[in-house]
């Protein structure tokens, strides 16, 4: 079942919590995430205004700290932008790269978002590389080539050796969102083994170890269904996550299902 030393949970606040809602959670994670197996890793991704703060709530446990974004420049005249220099000054561990709504929103494109990884392997950060179809794409058959086109040009330059310090999140477009729409267990674990077969066409048999994340309308009824399938190695949690209680639930089962392994 398990393949991965590490299962891995996390969730992006978007732009929803403010400081002290943000610090609330982080301390409350802190005292749960004391409890659970060494197995899972856990990852927050709030906003750029909490960063150094969340950072000293965390400093002395295993929660990793990501940001929602970044430039691949050192520095320069982008107003509003924030460079990989100013994130790893502040020990941020991941950096989530080109969600659908990075995309949609503001016109980013494979191309961008490969210069991104490329910044943030450089300064030693993990690329959380968000790719995923939207609706129009799946209804014509082409999710898998889109899927393809989106993983070779953001890993573009990307060596064998960079490999470790990769994650992908497959979060389909018509999935995520307040009025997402989950996608079945059966159909996540068919697109997850392809772009498992993408990696593997890519780099070989280190294809098969960097971590897929499913993304997508994730909630308690739903979550162990994906976590149990073969090519998925954790998962990137929206709304059900920032509500501590269904979170709190959702962790304590994933803690279950990986002792139940452990003894079986």
């Amino acid at each position: 079942m398990y393949k991965m030393k590490k299962v891995y949970i996390g969730t992006n606040w978007k732009m929803t919590k403010t400081y002290q809602e943000g610090a609330v959670y982080c301390n409350e994670l802190l005292k749960i995430s004391q409890r659970l197996s060494s197995d899972i890793q856990l990852f927050v991704i709030p906003s750029y205004t909490m960063l150094s703060s969340i950072k000293e709530i965390l400093k002395e446990s295993t929660i990793q700290l990501g940001a929602q974004n970044m430039h691949w420049e050192e520095k320069g005249a982008y107003t509003g932008e924030i460079s990989p220099t100013m994130l790893s000054e502040i020990g941020i561990d991941l950096v989530e790269l080109g969600h659908s709504e990075r995309r949609q929103y503001y016109n980013e494109n494979d191309e961008d978002i490969n210069k991104k990884v490329l910044a943030a392997l450089n300064y030693e950060m993990n690329p959380l590389i968000c790719i995923g179809e939207n609706m129009n794409q799946k209804e014509n058959n082409i999710s898998v080539e889109t899927l393809a086109a989106q993983l070779k040009v953001c890993l573009k330059n990307v060596s064998e050796e960079d490999l470790a310090n990769i994650r992908i999140a497959y979060e389909p477009v018509w999935a995520i969102g307040e009025n997402g729409i989950p996608a079945s267990a059966d159909y996540v674990n068919e697109i997850h083994n392809e772009i498992r077969s993408i990696l593997t066409t890519l780099y070989g048999s280190k294809g098969k170890n960097i971590p897929l994340l499913y993304g997508g309308s994730v909630n308690l009824e739903n979550f162990l269904e994906y976590l149990q399938l073969d090519n998925v190695d954790g998962l990137f949690i929206g709304r059900s996550a920032w509500d501590m209680t269904s979170f709190k639930e959702i962790l304590s089962s994933i803690d279950n299902l990986l002792t139940e392994e452990v003894n079986s």
